[in-house]
């Protein structure tokens, strides 16, 4: 039988994996209205590991609002908040709301979780914070030759229909930040739309942090969102936050396997 909380993991996987990569790494591609934005912002805001970063610790709220208009006119606004924190050793820990996962499982009741990345150890954690329980996993090494930096690229787009522009450095949370807005036109015509539709996006990012702290995001098929780290710390998080507490039963995923051990070490 597998095991729930092994599969909530995987489900987070598959949903980072398939909605690519978001403001905290490499670029992203305009998308229809048909996914689940809710969704979609857990994978690529808060919900997956970046580029490991040493050197510049930090504690914030990652907060993404989400606001939608139907074409009957009803409307759609939705928060979530989550708690990150990173070391000078570039160890990560995030607490991510899962309301927006119900809809994945119906009736399901999914308990308060964790993650934890050690790009030390090479290790990831997730820790089922109710149960007092938590699963081993093996860190995935980047492709030989990709760079470890996590300066946010520019849309996939045509450059024909694309415009950048600097929007200078200010203060955003507390950091100074440098702003960029992109505007993506898709032509009449291009996709079945009788008019051009711009996208546009804006992305502040921290070169001292090298994370973005701030970005927006608007699209007349999906709507807008706003992204931002909030109650921003650059104080080193407390070190407890990144490993496992005692008292936790320790699952292993045995990578290649369906086979799993606890902290003891014998097969499950």
């Amino acid at each position: 039988m597998v095991n729930k909380g092994i599969l909530l993991v995987f489900i987070l996987a598959a949903v980072a994996v398939a909605q690519g990569p978001g403001p905290r790494g490499r670029g992203m591609r305009p998308r229809g209205g048909d996914a689940d934005p809710t969704l979609r912002f857990l994978g690529a805001e808060a919900g997956r590991p970046g580029p490991v970063i040493t050197g510049a610790p930090y504690s914030a709220e990652a907060v993404t609002e989400i606001n939608r208009t139907l074409p009957d006119g009803n409307k759609i606004h939705q928060t979530t908040t989550t708690p990150i924190f990173r070391d000078s050793q570039g160890r990560t820990r995030r607490e991510p709301a899962l309301n927006a996962l119900s809809s994945a499982a119906p009736g399901s009741t999914i308990p308060a979780l964790a993650f934890i990345d050690d790009p030390v150890a090479g290790v990831g954690y997730a820790l089922y914070l109710t149960k007092h329980s938590a699963t081993k996993m093996t860190l995935p090494g980047p492709p030989p030759g990709m760079p470890r930096s996590n300066r946010p690229l520019q849309p996939l787009s045509d450059p024909a229909n694309t415009k950048t522009e600097s929007l200078g450095r200010q203060s955003i949370s507390g950091v100074p930040a440098d702003g960029t807005r992109t505007t993506v036109t898709i032509p009449a015509g291009q996709i079945g739309n009788a008019q051009p539709i711009q996208i546009v996006s804006e992305t502040w990012y921290s070169p001292d942090l090298r994370i973005t702290v701030l970005s927006k995001r608007s699209d007349p098929r999906s709507g807008e969102r706003v992204f931002q780290l909030n109650n921003l710390s650059r104080a080193e998080p407390p070190s407890t936050l990144f490993v496992v507490p005692a008292d936790f039963k320790l699952t292993e995923q045995m990578r290649g396997t369906g086979m799993r051990r606890n902290r003891g070490g014998a097969p499950q």
